[in-house]
């Protein structure tokens, strides 16, 4: 999946395997970053590989939560009220530019993304086993016409995501490879059934107590720096572990080791946080992530017993 990915989308082989730990995880991803960074493409790319059902909304101020959820309508030739599927009920679904919408819309995914069920009308609707969301927001249009997320919902995404601008020689070859035409699309690698049994292997990963203590550090230093006004909530905490747990997997691992911890606080826990006003003047919460784990001690790595 990484390398089918790899063809389409240059230097983004960090993001792309934070995105399938995510996946294997369990948990969301949203995908921050200026226009034009490759954000949608590489939402629409990861989708591609696996063979599921795939929604798409293109999130504008006038999106209604029933466009979101689906909606109950009277069906005049059986006279009963019935439910219209909304695009929630998918196994991938890309949220373009999640910020457009309006709160009360951006609230309707909260449900699903949480308990993995859409409530219309008082009447609950169980979504696919996968359901994975990929949302995409620019934090550069802040005043124009676009909703930040609430903490709340910020909290229900596993990590956030910033792909970048790429090196000179990485656009160099987009520039080739997009010179006469788009490259193919990406052709299916895996099933849904294969990511729900991946998912239950990387539940088996072993988590020791060194690793368990230095995860908790990471976390609790969150809730006592002097910077920080609200640290990581225990979702977070969770998070951390199922990822750092798939992170183990996806690299041959059936042991979690303090790297894992180290390499995933940053998008795990970044955007839990909320900084003081006047930090925030002077850094971005990821660069306060980053000061705070050089600050913890990471313990010595100890090779399991095979």
């Amino acid at each position: 999946m990484k390398q089918t990915v790899g063809q389409l989308l240059f230097e983004k082989e960090q993001e792309t395997e934070l995105m399938l730990t995510a996946l294997v995880a369990g948990g969301h991803v949203l995908l921050e970053d200026v226009p034009g960074t490759g954000k949608t493409l590489l939402a629409k790319t990861m989708a591609a590989v696996i063979d599921a059902e795939f929604s798409r909304i293109q999130f504008t101020p006038d999106v209604l939560p029933g466009d979101v959820t689906g909606i109950r309508f009277f069906n005049m030739k059986t006279q009963e009220f019935e439910y219209r599927d909304g695009p929630v009920m998918t196994n991938i679904l890309l949220a373009d530019e999640i910020n457009r919408a309006t709160p009360r819309t951006q609230s309707s995914l909260l449900e699903a993304m949480e308990e993995g069920q859409a409530t219309v009308d008082g009447e609950t609707h169980r979504l696919p086993e996968l359901f994975f969301v990929i949302a995409t927001q620019n934090p550069i249009e802040s005043a124009q016409g676009t909703f930040d997320l609430p903490e709340a919902q910020m909290d229900r995404f596993l990590m956030r995501i910033r792909p970048g601008y790429p090196s000179e020689e990485g656009e160099r070859a987009m520039i080739r490879t997009y010179m006469h035409g788009r490259p193919a699309v990406a052709e299916r690698k895996t099933t849904v059934g294969n990511i729900l049994e991946i998912r239950k292997q990387a539940l088996q990963v072993a988590v020791n107590e060194a690793v368990e203590n230095y995860l908790l550090a990471v976390v609790r230093s969150t809730r006592e720096h002097m910077d920080i006004e609200t640290g990581a909530s225990p979702r977070g905490t969770i998070a951390l572990m199922r990822a750092v747990q798939a992170r183990a997997f996806l690299r041959g691992r059936n042991y979690a080791v303090p790297d894992d911890v180290r390499a995933l606080a940053v998008p795990v826990l970044a955007h839990r946080i909320v900084l003081s006003v006047e930090a925030s003047m002077r850094k971005t919460a990821d660069e306060t992530m980053e000061e705070l784990l050089d600050r913890i001690e990471v313990p010595v790595e100890e090779v399991p017993p095979q």
